[in-house]
C-alpha cells in the first residue's frame, strides 16, 4: 500500500470515527487542520507523510471527550496505522504528535517533552483553527455543548493556568479568549503559522470590542 492509499484510508477512518462528534472537533475541523498543515509544510523541511497523518489523526480521540484520558488518541491511531503496515518509527512519531499537540500539554511543566518539525507544523495548523472567525465559532459551539455561560463580568479570566486548572475549567466562553485563544499568536512555531495568525488574532480583538459594546448597550 503506497502513501496516497494510506492517506485515503486514514481520511475514511477519521470521517467514520468522528461522524457524530461535537461540531468544533468533527471531520471538518480535521480537514481544515490538514489543509493548514499542508500549506505550512510547503515552507518547512519536514516529512509531509508524517505531517498529513498527524494532522488527520490528531483529534481521533480528544481527551476532553474521553473523561480526560490522554492515552486513547495515541493508542487508537497507533492500532489503526499498524493495521495498515505503516513503519513503526512513523507510527511512534504520529503518536507523539497526537500526545503533545494540545495547548494543555504545553502547560504541563513536569512532563517529558517531545518536539519535531512535523509536530510544530501540525500544532500551528491546529492552533490556526482555534483563532479567527472559525476559532470564535468553535469556542462558542463547545461552550454551548458544555452548557457554559457566554460571559459573566463577575468571573474573571485566570492568567497563567496550569494544566489541571485548565482541564477542570468551566468558566464562561469569553474567558477562554484570555486563557488560551489570544495567547496562541505568540506561540506559533513556524514563519507561515506566525504570519497567518496575525489577521485571525486581530479579528478576535475586533470581535471582543464589539461584544463588550453590545453587552453594555453602547451599540
Amino acid at each position: 500500500m503506497d502513501k496516497n492509499q494510506i492517506i485515503a484510508k486514514t481520511i475514511d477512518f477519521v470521517k467514520e470515527t468522528l461522524k457524530d462528534a461535537e461540531g468544533g472537533h468533527d471531520w471538518f475541523h480535521i480537514e481544515r487542520v490538514w489543509k493548514n498543515a499542508k500549506l505550512i509544510a510547503k515552507n518547512e523541511d519536514v516529512d509531509l507523510f508524517i505531517v498529513e497523518l498527524g494532522a488527520l489523526l490528531h483529534d481521533i480521540a480528544d481527551a476532553k471527550f474521553y473523561n480526560g484520558d490522554e492515552t486513547i488518541g495515541p493508542k487508537k491511531a497507533s492500532i489503526f496505522l499498524k493495521n495498515l503496515n505503516v513503519e513503526p518509527k512513523i507510527i511512534a512519531h504520529v503518536a507523539n504528535i497526537i500526545q503533545f499537540i494540545s495547548y494543555k500539554a504545553s502547560l504541563d511543566t513536569t512532563a517529558i517533552k517531545f518536539n519535531s518539525k512535523e509536530l510544530e507544523v501540525v500544532q500551528d495548523a491546529d492552533r490556526l483553527d482555534a483563532i479567527g472567525a472559525i476559532g470564535i465559532a468553535r469556542a462558542f459551539n463547545y461552550g454551548g455543548f458544555k452548557n457554559r455561560a457566554l460571559y459573566n463580568p463577575e468571573i474573571k479570566p485566570i492568567k497563567h493556568l496550569d494544566k489541571n486548572t485548565y482541564k477542570k475549567s468551566d468558566a464562561p466562553t469569553i474567558n477562554h479568549f484570555y486563557e488560551k485563544l489570544l495567547l496562541l499568536k505568540d506561540k506559533m512555531n513556524t514563519k507561515t503559522g506566525k504570519k497567518l495568525a496575525i489577521s485571525r488574532h486581530r479579528f478576535m480583538e475586533t470581535y471582543l470590542s464589539q461584544f463588550y459594546n453590545e453587552w453594555e448597550g453602547n451599540q
